[in-house]
């Protein structure tokens, strides 16, 4: 039998991260999308060769420069698109190899743009709180500002689209709650 693919997403804020943490506590493994592309853009990462024939100036000793990349993107209206076409196949790869090697029922995926890039998965996770919540949390991060939150959730699919095709959804209001719920949907999905 396969392993049950969850896709976990949500804005920023929402506390994706600490949700994915309570899954590798009851030992669900965990695949985070932003870990591989770092680990592809990485010196030696699967990525380098193919963004550097693209865009040389992005590619240096120590593998993809992020800050390099963002500013050929924001100079030339196709560089994204050509830059996901062959970022977006090394990524499913490395998800499908985490897949096959983690060996488990359930494995979590977790992805945040996962709704906008259309990843394979069996069902979908979205963690959410109340817009004030989300709001105080990230604008708690060292050098957030409420201009730069509002660039992010503009190119976000808004929450309540995101609720709205979710199977399954869990509300981040405290970390009991939220550990209980997570508890919860292994035990559901675990016996499947």
């Amino acid at each position: 039998m396969s392993a049950y693919r969850l896709g976990l997403t949500g804005s920023i804020g929402m506390g994706k991260s600490t949700t994915a943490g309570f899954f590798r506590d009851m030992g669900v493994p965990v695949w985070d999308a932003d870990a591989a592309v770092h680990r592809l853009y990485g010196a030696g990462g699967a990525a380098v060769g193919p963004v550097g024939a693209l865009c040389p100036a992005a590619v240096g000793p120590e593998g993809v420069d992020r800050a390099v990349l963002k500013d050929w993107i924001a100079q030339d209206d196709t560089a994204l698109a050509r830059l996901e076409a062959v970022v977006h196949p090394l990524v499913a790869q490395d998800r499908a190899a985490f897949i096959a090697a983690a060996g488990a029922p359930l494995v979590v995926l977790d992805i945040p743009l996962l709704f906008e890039t259309g990843a394979d998965v069996d069902g979908v996770l979205v963690v959410s709180a109340p817009p004030e919540v989300q709001r105080a949390r990230v604008l708690a991060r060292p050098g957030m500002t409420e201009a730069h939150l509002e660039s992010i959730l503009a190119r976000q699919m808004p929450d309540a689209e995101k609720r709205a095709r979710a199977d399954f959804v869990i509300e981040t209001l405290d970390l009991d709650s939220t550990r209980a719920a997570v508890q919860d949907l292994v035990a559901k999905l675990g016996g499947r």
